[in-house]
């Protein structure tokens, strides 16, 4: 039965129930050219193909590349993705156009063209990173908000809660210095709260990316005039080489979560961690753009089965907080596509579903029945239209040539 093609599209997904929002942070540079600061899976096909989506290298602009991962993300309880949003820093003060931004396309492209993009939520990541843009009091209040607002924050399966849109913030720090001060910056937000309520919302959520236990961040964020704080993952450091010790990357990684806590409870949310391994970027080529992760590297992994112990720690911290915490809401994961940076739960051909069976397993009722037939073996595949990397046939053949199979 394998290989024949049964379903003319990709099948509907039966999602899992879960009882809170469970988001995956997104990091879309998966269309040639996108990225600016990387090549993409040109970058990973001859050294890393255990790196390799289960689907092959993709075109990431693709709607059924798209609802292939809806399809997966729902059935194993991740019900929202988060996108990087980015803007070029020399467009700033400008009312934006589409061609302003950077990797727009897995949100305008694919998302919004997916079949099964309904069954989703989404929300997007402000990138306020000096690499990118930043903003300012004038340009958030005339050129940011009605974009998003337009774009984003009036569809119907845009992250709202309790009638309030919600904006993620990459870092703290980073659009710290987008303001003169803590009060601008807030009178800032409060101004787009106001401008939400113009469009039958009752305001706008802000949340942060932060995950620094120190009480002074915490009352910086609040007098800035943020809704609560989470992180692009969960703050673990290992030392310099491959740290095998899962119990206390375990411990570590829900030990930060309950110090964070420890400020306010009901103003931070969990995010869980599987792996971190950026090798990819030890190169040379990452070096002349000024990374240095050689030194300063993140390399440790998780197997899935205490993956999902440290989901399952996660959560029981998050329901133990008050019920008008943040915490009891959402809970976040790092991350769907990360493939190069070294962090993703999206199906692979080294880890299979595995990341993503320790969250349907964690974090929901199991009660529905994914679906385990990868694209290529339902008779689907060819997404691969731009990369020099082979499709997801040829790679496999190249493999068991290589191995003698």
């Amino acid at each position: 039965m394998y290989n024949v093609k049964l379903n003319s599209y990709v099948p509907k997904p039966e999602p899992a129930t879960s009882d809170r929002i469970v988001a995956a942070h997104y990091y879309a540079a998966w269309k040639k050219g996108a990225a600016g600061i990387h090549e993409g899976f040109n970058d990973l096909a001859e050294e890393y193909p255990d790196r390799t989506p289960l689907m092959g290298y993709y075109d990431e602009e693709n709607p059924e590349v798209c609802d292939w991962e809806i399809k997966w993300a729902l059935e194993h309880g991740i019900n929202c993705f988060i996108y990087c949003w980015y803007r070029y820093p020399e467009y700033l003060g400008k009312p934006i156009q589409m061609d302003y931004l950077r990797c727009a396309h897995g949100i305008h492209e694919a998302f919004f063209n997916a079949k099964y993009q309904d069954m989703m939520k989404f929300a997007i990541m402000f990138e306020a990173s000096p690499r990118w843009c930043g903003t300012d009091e004038k340009d958030m209040v005339e050129n940011l908000m009605p974009f998003w607002m337009e774009n984003y924050f009036k569809r119907d399966n845009y992250l709202v809660i309790d009638n309030k849109p919600v904006l993620f913030v990459w870092a703290q720090f980073r659009l710290n210095e987008c303001f003169e001060s803590a009060e601008s910056q807030k009178r800032t937000f409060d101004a787009c709260r106001e401008y939400a309520k113009k469009f039958g919302f009752d305001g706008m959520t802000f949340a942060v990316c932060n995950i620094t236990p120190e009480k002074e961040v915490f009352d910086d964020m609040m007098a800035r005039g943020y809704d609560f704080r989470f992180g692009y993952n969960a703050g673990y450091n290992s030392p310099y080489d491959f740290y095998p010790d899962e119990e206390d990357i375990m411990n570590q990684q829900c030990g930060k979560l309950e110090k964070n806590m420890a400020f306010d409870p009901t103003k931070f949310v969990a995010t869980a961690s599987c792996f971190s391994d950026p090798t990819p970027r030890f190169s040379q080529k990452w070096n002349d753009l000024g990374y240095r992760f050689r030194e300063e590297a993140n390399i440790w992994y998780l197997s899935p089965e205490k993956y999902r112990e440290v989901l399952r720690r996660m959560k029981q911290i998050s329901d133990n907080t008050p019920e008008d915490s943040w915490a009891r809401k959402i809970i976040m994961i790092d991350n769907w596509n990360e493939w190069d940076e070294g962090h993703f739960v999206a199906p692979s051909h080294k880890f299979g579903y595995k990341y993503l069976q320790a969250i349907r397993e964690a974090l929901t009722e199991c009660d529905n029945l994914p679906d385990y037939i990868a694209p290529h073996d339902q008779g689907f595949g060819g997404y691969n239209k731009s990369w020099k990397t082979p499709d997801f046939k040829e790679f496999c053949e190249k493999q068991l040539k290589s191995e003698n199979i």
